[in-house]
C-alpha cells in the first residue's frame, strides 16, 4: 500500500479555541482553557475544575429542535467536521460522495444522555424515557450523524479504544485511504464526558486531579507534583485524501502522515505496562510503517496526561526508542491547557501537531515548574519554542492497554 496520504482539512472545538486557528493561537500563547466547571453542581465532588467548550452556537449547524435532541458529543463533532469540511473545500461538486467516508470515534459517547434518561427511569418510569436515548448514546452517531449532514457514503464507523479513540480513528482513516476504500476521510475524535456521573467514576478512580484553587494550574504534565489529569471536552476533526485525489482536485495540502502504530498492553484495566513495554511498540510500529529512522523526529506531542503512572512510563518508552536523540526532540503536552479529552484527545492533538509542522511552533508544556527525575527529556517548558519541524509524531494511549502514535511529515 504505497499511496500517499494528505492532511487537506481540520477542524476543533475545546476549551482552548472554537477553531483550528483559534486554538492553536491559544497553545502559541500558553493559554489555559481549565477552569471551574459551570454545567453541573460540583460541590459533593472531589474535583470541581475542568475544560468545557464555551461560545458555540450548535444553532448554526442543526436547526433548534435538533439542537436540543442530540448529544453534546456529537454537537461537538458537527461543529468541528463542519471547519474542517469548508477547510478542504471537501463539498466542491467535482468530489464523489460515495468516495468520501467519515471515521469520528469517542471513548465514552452519549454520556449526559445516559445520564439524564437513567435518571428519568428512575425518577417518573420507562415511559418518560426519549426515544432518542439509544441514538444519541452510542459511540458511532457522531459519525453518523455527520455523514447524513454532508451526504458522505464511503466507508463510515466510529471506534471506540477509551483515550486512545481518536488517533485510531485518524489511523484506521489512513489504512482505508491506502486500501482503495475511499478517496477522502472526515475523522477524528470527539467528547462529552464531563457529567456529574463522568466526574463521579473518575473520581472513585482517583484519576483526576484535585488541586481545586488554581484550575489553570491543576493540568501539569511531567512536573514533580502532578496529581490527575483534569478532564476537557471538544472535538478534532481532519480531512484526509489521497495525494492523488487532493492534488487532481487542487487541494492545499498542510502535511503527508505517513506513520500509524496501534498495540495493546496485555496488561491492567487502567495502569500502563511497566516502561511503556505498549507504547514502545506503537512508536517502533509507526516509524516503521514511516519508513522512517528515530532520529528524523523533531517534535513528539505527548499524550502527557498529568498522572503519575503515564507520564513516567512514556517518558520511558521515548528514551528506549529514541535512544540518545530523545534529548534533541522537542516534546510538549498540550493537555496542560485544554484538559484531557478522553476520546477527543486524538483529534485535537493531530490538529495541534499539524499546526505545529506548518508554523514551526512547538507549543509548550505549561505549569512545568518542579523537575521529575523520572521524566528527563525537553517538555518545551512553559514557553512556545520556534523550531523547523520536519516530522512529528503524536501519542494517544487509553485504559484497557490501548497505544496509538501517529507520524506526519512535511510534503516535499
Amino acid at each position: 500500500m504505497t499511496q500517499r496520504i494528505a492532511i487537506t482539512g481540520l477542524g476543533t472545538v475545546n476549551p482552548c479555541g472554537n477553531s483550528a486557528a483559534e486554538f492553536f493561537n491559544s497553545l502559541k500563547n500558553g493559554k489555559s482553557g481549565i477552569d471551574f466547571v459551570q454545567a453541573f453542581d460540583t460541590s459533593d465532588l472531589p474535583t470541581k475544575i475542568g475544560g468545557e467548550v464555551k461560545g458555540v452556537d450548535f444553532g448554526n449547524y442543526l436547526d433548534t429542535k435538533e439542537v436540543n435532541r442530540t448529544d453534546r458529543y456529537i454537537l461537538h463533532a458537527i461543529a468541528a467536521s463542519e471547519e474542517a469540511v469548508k477547510d478542504a473545500n471537501l463539498l466542491d461538486a467535482s468530489i464523489d460522495p460515495e468516495r468520501v467516508g467519515v471515521i469520528i470515534s469517542s471513548g465514552v459517547g452519549g454520556l449526559s444522555y445516559l445520564e439524564s434518561e437513567a435518571n428519568k427511569l428512575a425518577e417518573k418510569g420507562p415511559r418518560r424515557v426519549s426515544a432518542f436515548f439509544i441514538p444519541m448514546m452510542i459511540a458511532d452517531m457522531a459519525s453518523g450523524m455527520v455523514s447524513m449532514k454532508y451526504g458522505f457514503k464511503g466507508p463510515n464507523y466510529g471506534i471506540v479504544s477509551a483515550c486512545a479513540s481518536g488517533a485510531h480513528g485518524i489511523g484506521d482513516a489512513m489504512l482505508a485511504l491506502k486500501a482503495g476504500m475511499m478517496d477522502a476521510c472526515v475523522c477524528g475524535g470527539t467528547e462529552a464526558a464531563m457529567t456529574r456521573l463522568g466526574f463521579a467514576g473518575f473520581c472513585a478512580m482517583k484519576a483526576m486531579s484535585t488541586r481545586n484553587e488554581n484550575p489553570q494550574k491543576a493540568s501539569s504534565p511531567f512536573d514533580l507534583n502532578r496529581d490527575g489529569f483534569v478532564m476537557g471536552e471538544g472535538a478534532g476533526v481532519v480531512v484526509l485524501e489521497t495525494f492523488e485525489h487532493a492534488q487532481k482536485r487542487g487541494a492545499k495540502i498542510y502535511a503527508e502522515l505517513v506513520g500509524y502504530g496501534a498495540t495493546g498492553d496485555a496488561y491492567h484495566l487502567s495502569s500502563p505496562a511497566p516502561e511503556g513495554e505498549g507504547a514502545q511498540r506503537a512508536l517502533k510500529m509507526a516509524l516503521k510503517t514511516a519508513n522512517m529512522q528515530p532520529t528524523e523526529i523533531d517534535y513528539i506531542s505527548a499524550h502527557g496526561t498529568s498522572t503519575p503512572a503515564n507520564d513516567k512510563n512514556e517518558s520511558l518508552a521515548i528514551q528506549k526508542v529514541f535512544g540518545e536523540h530523545a534529548q534533541k526532540i522537542s516534546i510538549s503536552s498540550i493537555k496542560s491547557m485544554t484538559g484531557h479529552l478522553l476520546g477527543g484527545a486524538g483529534g485535537i492533538a493531530f490538529v495541534a501537531m499539524v499546526k505545529t509542522l506548518a508554523e514551526n511552533i512547538v507549543p509548550p508544556t505549561i505549569n512545568y515548574e518542579n523537575p521529575d527525575p523520572d521524566c528527563p527529556l525537553d517538555y518545551t517548558p512553559n514557553t512556545a519554542k520556534n523550531r523547523t519541524i520536519n516530522a512529528a509524531m503524536c501519542n494517544l494511549f487509553g485504559f484497557g492497554g490501548h497505544n496509538c502514535s501517529l507520524v506526519i511529515k512535511k510534503c516535499k
